[in-house]
């Protein structure tokens, strides 16, 4: 039970096969700790348990169930280039959400899947608050962008301009 309270994840060990399911919920969080009222999901929680998932010859298959409104867009893509990477079977099933960075989570699985009572938002790279340097800050964007469509259509059957279209 400690491990599905502080990590979100659980290996159960009954039946014929070992599958390890990961949720990522609410906010990824990345390199700024976000409030502690906010529903989050820790990369340097998650990374560690990819690598020990890919590692343990007992697990045999990774579920990652999603409901997350995005977050961290490095932390995120450092979590989705992991699961793209690995060896084992990888599942994604999006719940309620998969906003923002979620997409390429989702995708980043061998096979995914969403359920149809839930939402998935594209849209271009973005930031709030104060910005200087505006040119450095777009071109910054720019190559953000372009990591996260490379990364999305070359794990799914999306084609680059249609992605970019549903951003718009």
């Amino acid at each position: 039970m400690n491990q599905i309270k502080e990590l979100s994840a659980v290996t159960p060990a009954k039946g014929n096969h070992v599958l390890h399911c990961l949720t990522v919920v609410g906010q990824i969080e990345g390199h700024y700790i976000l409030p502690s009222q906010n529903k989050t999901t820790k990369y340097e929680h998650v990374i560690p348990q990819l690598v020990a998932i890919e590692e343990d010859p007992e697990i045999e298959g990774l579920i990652i169930i999603l409901n997350t409104v995005g977050g961290d867009v490095e932390a995120g893509l450092a979590i989705a280039e992991l699961i793209s990477g690995m060896k084992k079977p990888t599942v994604s099933l999006v719940l309620g959400g998969g906003h923002s960075i979620g997409v390429p989570l989702a995708v980043s699985a061998k096979r995914s899947f969403i359920a149809p009572s839930a939402t998935m938002t594209i849209h271009p790279v973005r930031m709030s608050g104060l910005v200087l340097g505006v040119p450095q800050t777009l071109s910054y964007f720019d190559r953000m962008q372009d990591r996260i469509t490379r990364f999305v259509t070359a794990n799914s059957h999306i084609s680059e301009e249609t992605f970019k279209s549903l951003m718009m």
